[in-house]
């Protein structure tokens, strides 16, 4: 009577599939695949192993880039070089992602230092780093909630070209604050200018 594995044990016989597993070359395992080549050419839809003979040819690895299309999408490329640019974009993508700058202001701020402010939040928005707006009241200033969260929806409004709010604006203690997620680079507009040369720090540790 065949018995259930060791409690400590059971990530030995129950392993999860690796969701960054890369199919490639005779691992291929679908009845046809559509095949891209080298250069980006469309090869046209064929048997894995045709399409594997063709990249062995010249001297590349047949990899599935897409495997969950029907039928899946394999490329004629060079694997090495694949998995070291995925990596090289995946480690940019989630430095950047997971590191929020932080641009502060006050109710009373003069228009010239909002603007200055902003310039500074669209910069990070567009370096895609993520942007915690902070609106700070001191004394009799928290009598005018009101105004403090105007200021912050205006200045959502302001970057709304460049981001969308992650949520709703909310009062902690003496602080509004939101967090802004940048769109995607294709579809951003600024509305603030700035230099090339302009190296803005934010406001986290003020």
């Amino acid at each position: 009577m065949a018995q259930n594995p060791p409690f400590g044990n059971r990530n030995k016989y129950f392993r999860k599939p690796n969701k960054n597993y890369i199919r490639k070359n005779e691992k291929i395992r679908s009845r046809e695949v559509r095949v891209i080549g080298p250069d980006g050419t469309m090869l046209g839809v064929m048997n894995p192993a045709e399409a594997y003979q063709m990249a062995k040819k010249v001297g590349l690895d047949l990899v599935e880039v897409s495997p969950t299309a029907k039928p899946p999408v394999c490329r004629i490329l060079d694997f090495g070089k694949y998995k070291y640019e995925l990596s090289k974009k995946n480690k940019e993508s989630k430095s950047s992602s997971s590191k929020v700058k932080e641009v502060k202001f006050r109710v009373s701020i003069e228009q010239h230092d909002y603007e200055t402010k902003l310039r500074r939040a669209e910069k990070f928005l567009c370096s895609n780093f993520k942007v915690k707006i902070t609106l700070s009241f001191r004394g009799r200033e928290m009598e005018h909630k009101d105004l403090g969260f105007a200021r912050v929806k205006k200045a959502v409004e302001d970057l709304q070209g460049v981001a969308t709010q992650d949520s709703d604006a909310k009062l902690v203690g003496r602080n509004i604050t939101t967090i802004l997620s940048p769109v995607a680079e294709g579809k951003r507009v600024r509305k603030f200018s700035v230099e090339d040369d302009e190296d803005f720090e934010d406001d986290s540790d003020e």
